[in-house]
């Protein structure tokens, strides 16, 4: 049995009606907490959703006077909406209940986040909400990522519902993970959902942090945690349209040209319009266009993805693209690859330095063997990226001062740097 299997099976872990353990996990009637739970309804009920800044005001004043962590988690309508806000926040404390706010219809939520600042956040995949609740002025100083530390803590699926249901008992629904949360008003069974989505988070929190802490692990949880909430908001993506899906059929520059017009005017379409870029043109439509090279608009309606639903207008706008590539000069159109500011695939260090081929064997051989030995993906243990970087330009002299001090600069934490240092100066070394 694994250190996260005990877990699951330790119904002290377990809590009954939505409340922490009282009596050693056992049930209301007494009997051991052994089967799921279904948690159909939020503990108060739907609260409702606030809309205006007097409700607001209430909710910040109450959340204020709370105790203890803030449970937090945003809705998006990724495949519905341009780009990544939020249209839909709860959050939940103990002493002041659950809240739903509508993002939409209060755009600043940062009075929200100042009277948080100097709470612990919990949230699950932090990563994902952490950008769209920037947008609104809600930003962390500290966290704690439930799904992280479930992957720390070496759990096999970590997704809200399967780690609700593992370490605490409770079935929670998923069916509206994936509705068009802009849908206004919001339907009833969508706002329980999402007021259940908080119900329990912190309760997992402190179990988890709890399994953490006897994996001798909580440490390194709370090193990541800090890296997470410290980290700058990413750049934004150099040459974004280079990751259309099915780019790999593309070869020749002329055609670069034309995905990138295409995904360009597909881009300010769906801003315009906010709606998903997908549901403008579809990734196959602009591969597809870019390897015909289309004449005509005629001759692109013929093309997949260009059919007979598409009027007039629409395929002259696509074929306006089209022409706007096949205008270019040579020295306009697109290179054929980024710019690579790292060591080359790994597939090509055989041929181009079989030393570092070998070196980078060892060491994910030795990386794969100690995540496996500390029960967590090697991604978490440390970066593929970082492993590569350092196979491919190792210290001039291998010793774990150097190596240690290599990982560092590749942004390892100093728990990933004492795990990993010593595998890595024995494979840099063979």
């Amino acid at each position: 049995m694994t250190d996260a299997q005990e877990t699951a099976a330790d119904t002290s872990l377990r809590t009954t009606g939505g409340a922490p353990p009282e009596d050693g996990g056992t049930s209301v009637t007494g009997a051991p907490n052994a089967e799921p739970i279904p948690l159909l309804e939020p503990r108060e009920g739907i609260p409702p959703v606030i809309t205006d800044a007097a409700a607001l005001a209430d909710v910040i004043a109450a959340f204020a006077g709370g105790t203890g962590p803030v449970a937090v988690d945003a809705e998006r309508a990724s495949g519905y909406r341009y780009g990544q806000r939020a249209y839909l926040v709860q959050l939940r404390r103990e002493g002041a209940g659950t809240a739903l706010i509508d993002p939409v219809a209060c755009p600043d939520l940062s009075g929200l986040g100042q009277a948080l600042s100097d709470v612990e956040w919990v949230l699950h995949a932090a990563t994902q909400d952490l950008p769209c609740l920037r947008e609104i002025g809600m930003v962390p100083t500290r966290l704690f990522d439930t799904e992280l530390a479930g992957r720390l803590a070496g759990f096999p699926r970590v997704g809200l519902g399967a780690m609700v249901e593992n370490v605490l008992g409770f079935v929670l629904e998923k069916g509206h993970s994936a509705v068009d949360w802009s849908t206004r008003p919001l339907p009833e069974p969508w706002l329980r959902y999402a007021a259940l989505d908080v119900e329990l988070l912190v309760d997992l929190r402190d179990a988890l942090e709890k399994e953490l802490d006897r994996q001798g692990k909580l440490e390194w949880a709370r090193q990541e945690f800090d890296a997470i909430a410290s980290a700058p908001p990413p750049e934004p993506r150099k040459d974004p349209w280079r990751r259309t899906s099915g780019m790999h059929k593309v070869r020749r520059r002329r055609q670069l040209a034309v995905v990138r017009e295409l995904w360009q005017t597909r881009d300010r379409i769906a801003q315009r319009r906010d709606v998903s870029p997908g549901k403008v043109l579809s990734d196959a439509a602009i591969v597809e266009a870019a390897l015909a090279l289309p004449a005509t608009a005629q001759a692109l309606s013929a093309l997949n993805g260009f059919g007979n639903r598409m009027g007039r207008r629409q395929l002259e706008q696509w074929q306006a693209a089209v022409d706007r590539a096949k205008a270019l000069t040579e020295t306009q159109l697109p290179a054929p690859g980024q710019p690579v500011t790292g060591p080359p695939p790994p597939r090509a260090w055989a041929d181009k330095d079989p030393a570092a081929a070998a070196r980078l064997s060892a060491a994910r051989a030795a990386v794969s063997a100690l995540a496996e030995q500390l029960n967590m993906p090697q991604e978490n243990l440390i970066t593929p990226d970082t492993v590569r970087r350092v196979c491919w330009e190792p210290p001039k002299d291998v010793g774990p001062e150097t190596v240690g001090a290599a990982l560092s600069g590749y942004g390892a934490r100093p728990w990933q740097v004492e795990q990993v240092t010593p595998v890595l100066v024995a494979a840099l070394s063979a």
